[in-house]
């Protein structure tokens, strides 16, 4: 009787185990891309493959040549005074005055800065300024024009970058709250657009850390808004805004301090997707609730998806020069041009585990400038070789304007096509659904994740946190912000890699349905194929419009739907727009 029972315990425990593998492939079947046709190659494609041959002669040399010239534009604007500075200031916005008062609404376009389109960083093509349209020249911002250690205020124009301020703040243990990866990201078009780093999930997005904005509006007034001011509505309406409300000629940004160096933690785990996002909330997220307790909250946080199955969480803590250079502490300038790319070094700890290491901390902010994340194996797929680092690494990185310049309008429409540049900015506890999402339809690895707080304000902003977020108190929220993620999505498709046919801008569109659907948002950097029903959906345009109205945006600034979809926009289509935007019925409640 009781062996009977003993193989009758060892057929249940078998039958456990089957039912466990079996689910384990079903789970697996689910995440499983659609299998998709083969796609006929074009000449495209050849192109695309061989385009590192224009990179290397033209693209590189002109782009360190620019970068070098920028450099020394830097270095003179940090020879002058604050004084010259400011009176150089001074006189540019009275020109932008000026130029603005000019225009004559019933023969001129709609007012658009003189940038030429390519220069953007954005994937998005700017469009909008092919029609019609009259140019104020905001070139000559790109000074800091002050920085003042008592109120740990940043005072600097729009077209300062992030390389510029870190170059002088960082040296006087100083630095952004939020400082942005890429170099050449500039201060105006964090601003108005989009801007996120490691350390968001303290302080919040880069518009977070603004403490007040100096605009130009479309009378010609000068005004500063800040949170608490006659202007405080506008100070809210700012950010995301795509500079359709005004023209931005300063902002106040909060500084933190710093030190020398960033004690970086690289943490790999293996296992499905659900159990590498719990990962990535458990590295920086107190299970507790203490959230805002710095001993359990690291400084920096970042997590790289290389598979469905493998990840690397990085956790940075800022630390002396002293601790870094102690016996038996390692450090690594990842800035040298001869050294791994950062998400190829990152990955090192899939193999050898768990490490610690010192990193210099403006080397850790601009550790993604070199290799433009992992777009730089796509752009010159031996880019990552030693050989190629050691000789030519100095040249690095491609300035994006440039290879936007040099592609011309096929390659351009072949990348929309054919490629995926998108954030996807959704709760954090939603993010094992969105990584599932992302493999399922586009199948695109590495996966950058990096969480910020979307803050509970005074008026409800373009974007905002889910209603009731704080009675529910999730992993990560506290009563006055709920946590975010943005989930970066950069590269060529796994389809497209393999070969196989791929719509993408069908993806897209399902993207952003799945973004609407679950309270997520999509930045406008990115190619968007939003319609203005669905724009509005997954933005809220309440105090957004009420500032155009209020300051008279509304006939002399695009409105921001129109300047951020795709294809080119027509002055008649934009102007029929505006006409219905001032015949709403509570166009006068204002």
């Amino acid at each position: 009787m009781q062996n009977n029972l003993g193989i009758l315990s060892v057929f249940v425990k078998m039958g456990r185990i089957y039912k466990t593998i079996a689910s384990a492939f079903i789970n697996m079947s689910d995440l499983e891309a659609p299998l998709r046709p083969k796609r006929k190659k074009i000449w495209v494609d050849y192109f695309v493959k061989f385009r590192w041959i224009i990179v290397i002669f033209v693209v590189l040399p002109i782009s360190f040549t620019l970068y070098f010239l920028t450099y020394l534009g830097d270095v003179w604007s940090e020879w002058k005074s604050f004084k010259q500075r400011q009176k150089e200031h001074d006189e540019n916005v009275e020109k932008v005055v000026k130029r603005l008062k000019e225009r004559n609404p019933k023969k001129d376009g709609l007012v658009c800065t003189a940038r030429k389109p390519w220069i953007a960083v954005g994937m998005r093509n700017v469009d909008y300024k092919r029609a019609r349209h009259f140019e104020v020249d905001l070139s000559a911002f790109r000074n800091i024009l002050e920085i003042d250690q008592e109120r740990m205020i940043a005072r600097v124009e729009p077209l300062v970058n992030m390389g510029q301020i870190s170059r002088a703040t960082v040296p006087m243990n100083l630095s952004l709250a939020v400082v942005a990866e890429l170099d050449d990201l500039t201060v105006g078009g964090l601003i108005n657009g989009y801007g996120i780093e490691g350390s968001s999930h303290l302080y919040g997005l880069f518009s977070d850390t603004v403490v007040a904005y100096e605009i130009v509006l479309a009378d010609g007034r000068l005004v500063r808004a800040t949170k608490d001011n006659e202007f405080s509505d506008l100070f809210y309406a700012i950010p995301w805004s795509q500079g359709t409300l005004g023209l931005l000629v300063a902002a106040e940004i909060k500084l933190i301090p710093v030190k020398e160096y960033m004690r970086l933690t690289y943490k790999p785990l293996v296992g499905n997707l659900k159990e590498l996002a719990q990962g990535y909330i458990d590295s920086f997220a107190p299970r507790d609730g203490d959230q805002d307790n710095p001993d359990k909250v690291p400084d920096f946080v970042e997590t790289m998806i290389y598979s469905p199955t493998e990840a690397v969480f990085m956790t940075g803590r800022y630390a002396s020069k002293e601790e870094a250079k102690k016996k038996g502490n390692k450090t690594n300038s990842v800035g040298w041009w001869f050294k791994p790319w950062f998400y190829q070094h990152a990955q090192t700890a899939l193999k050898k585990g768990e490490f610690v290491e010192y990193i210099p901390t403006r080397d850790y902010y601009h550790r993604h400038t070199r290799c433009l994340y992992w777009e730089g194996k796509l752009i010159l797929p031996f880019g990552d070789q030693w050989w190629f680092r050691f000789l030519f690494g100095w040249l690095m990185p491609p300035k994006v304007s440039l290879l936007k310049a040099t592609q011309g309008e096929a390659i351009r429409n072949y990348y929309h096509e054919m490629h995926v540049i998108q954030d996807m900015l959704v709760p954090l506890y939603k993010v094992g659904d969105a990584l599932e999402w992302v493999h399922r339809e586009m199948e695109v690895y590495p996966i950058w994740l990096c969480p910020h707080r979307l803050y509970k304000l005074p008026m409800k902003t373009m974007v905002y946190p889910e209603p009731g977020f704080e009675l529910q108190r999730r992993q990560g929220d506290t009563h006055y912000a709920q946590m975010y993620t943005d989930v970066g999505v950069y590269y060529s498709p796994g389809p497209v890699l393999r070969g196989e046919e791929f719509d993408g801008a069908e993806a897209v569109r399902r993207m952003e349905s799945w973004l609407i659907e679950n309270h997520g948002y999509q930045p406008q950097y990115a190619v968007s194929e939003l319609s203005e029903k669905n724009f509005w959906r997954m933005f809220d345009a309440g105090l957004y419009e009420h500032c155009r109205r209020k300051y008279g945006a509304i006939g002399t600034f695009m409105s921001l739907y129109y300047k951020s979809k795709k294809g080119r926009k027509t002055e008649k289509e934009v102007q029929e727009a505006e006409q219905a935007i001032c015949e709403a019925p509570d166009a006068e409640a204002d």
